[in-house]
């Protein structure tokens, strides 16, 4: 009986333990070539899920779809309409006020790779 209450608690308690990567989040993305360019991201965390948007050096921010937060992992998506469309698939893990991305690209001519947020505060 004592390891059913202590497996009840467990499951409780772990939504509680989940990140909460609710605010703005930047970082350099490296380009093939040697240069870079700064990404900007406004989470916003409504329990597992996550929407927000992202903004580039080229304007206007994207949304973010497919959010979701668990745990310490994180994962999205966002559609770049430019160089012929592009899916960016991304996925993580958030420890404090960083966040490690790895980012898959299908369609266009842009390559994934990683990128390294840092929360503002």
């Amino acid at each position: 009986m004592r390891f059913l209450r202590a497996i009840i608690c467990m499951m409780v308690l772990v939504p509680l333990w989940a990140a909460d990567v609710t605010g703005t989040w930047t970082g350099q993305w490296a380009t093939p070539d040697g240069n870079g360019f700064s990404l900007t991201f406004h989470f916003k965390q409504d329990g597992s899920k996550l929407t927000g948007t992202v903004q580039g050096p080229q304007g206007d921010p994207i949304e973010i779809t497919e959010g979701k937060v668990e745990g310490d992992k994180i994962s999205f998506v966002v559609m770049v309409n430019g160089n012929g469309g592009m899916k960016i698939a991304h996925d993580g893990a958030v420890a404090g006020d960083e966040i490690k991305l790895n980012s898959k690209v299908e369609g266009g001519d842009f390559p994934g790779g990683t990128i390294t947020l840092k929360r503002e505060k």
